[in-house]
């Protein structure tokens, strides 16, 4: 049996997507219901670069789910320098159910996916951010009343659109069939790989994907107005020559009133008032910054289910304690595949 990764937004189907929305819909109305994990399980959270609400969220996210969080310190651990990528992978793979991993390269989660038998996550990498662009459709989802209504919705995100947060708005986005346009300073333009994968896959779900340095016209009835920070982890020496470029992409009252008048407001955070964003829209009432920050974890849970099906585990946990009709036998799982 294959087994299943996200190691990008594109690593499931539109309909895949869906499943894991839905379930995250259900995990969040009923936190407690389901541990796949009891026993304890342990599962790897390794973390190369600063975190708060990865760490947070996705360690929550495994206890609440009856398994042990195993934080690894990626640095301490020297992985990919005291110790190769695979030999770590090797070693990991033998005892924990699954590995969450925020790197650097994406073809360090890649190489580690290449190297087990068990669900890698990719908890954010330079190229993508898909477990964030999951709890931001979770997030959307819940405004607009289900799943199903993501499907025409436009997106409108402002700032680099070349960092992971805009490369995983583009496929996260046209996979859930919404109509999503970056709108970034020529220069900073998405890596053209990305826009044609996920142009094509916007011809699937019959979705949109666009580029473009006219603000007005990417915030015009825009349902979804998001934006990251203009300096990503690795750019601080660049922040000053990075700060002109971006300021015309300011998500402020003004852009925010040229978008759909239900439109709501998302950030990954951390956030800097007064750069990418205002204090007045980030803390205003459009904002749902804060729903945005709680559902990584509703929405990692319902990830760690799916994955952990699509490998076939099924743990009988004490009666009450989680519903069981979410595990199936091991061969029903084996018939869920990609």
């Amino acid at each position: 049996m294959t087994v299943r990764h996200f190691l990008k937004d594109s690593s499931v189907s539109p309909g895949e997507q869906a499943q894991i929305l839905n379930l995250a819909l259900k995990v969040k109305a009923h936190r407690w219901n389901r541990r796949p994990l009891t026993g304890p399980r342990a599962v790897a959270v390794l973390t190369d670069k600063p975190t708060l609400r990865t760490q947070l969220s996705f360690c929550v996210g495994v206890a609440e789910l009856g398994g042990y969080p195993m934080f690894v310190d990626g640095k301490l651990a020297g992985v990919g320098q005291r110790e190769s990528v695979a030999d770590v992978a090797r070693v990991l793979g033998r005892q924990v159910s699954a590995i969450v991993w925020r790197t650097y390269g994406q073809d360090r989660i890649e190489e580690m996916a290449a190297h087990v038998n068990v669900p890698v996550i990719n908890a954010l990498t330079d190229d993508f951010h898909p477990c964030q662009v999951l709890a931001d459709l979770l997030t959307v989802a819940e405004h607009r009343g289900g799943v199903k209504r993501l499907r025409g919705a436009k997106l409108a995100y402002f700032g680099d659109g070349a960092n992971n947060m805009a490369h995983s708005y583009l496929l996260g986005g046209a996979t859930a069939g919404m109509n999503v346009v970056i709108a970034t300073p020529d220069g900073y333009r998405p890596k053209a790989e990305i826009l044609t994968e996920a142009q094509a896959i916007a011809e699937v779900t019959g979705a949109q994907v666009s580029v473009t340095a006219d603000v007005a016209a990417a915030a015009s009835a825009a349902d979804v107005v998001a934006t990251d920070t203009w300096v990503s982890m690795g750019q601080e020496g660049d922040a000053a020559a990075r700060r002109a470029p971006f300021v015309p992409f300011r998500v402020d009252d003004a852009l925010m009133a040229a978008a759909a008048p239900e439109a709501i407001f998302l950030h990954c955070l951390p956030a800097y008032r007064g750069n990418e964003v205002t204090e007045s829209v980030i803390d205003g009432p459009q904002s749902r910054v804060w729903d945005e920050a709680e559902n990584r974890l509703h929405a990692q849970k319902a990830l760690l289910i799916w994955l952990l099906r699509q490998a076939g585990l099924k743990r009988v946990a004490p009666a009450g304690s989680y519903d069981a009709a979410m595990m199936p036998s091991a061969g029903a799982a084996m018939g869920v595949g990609s």
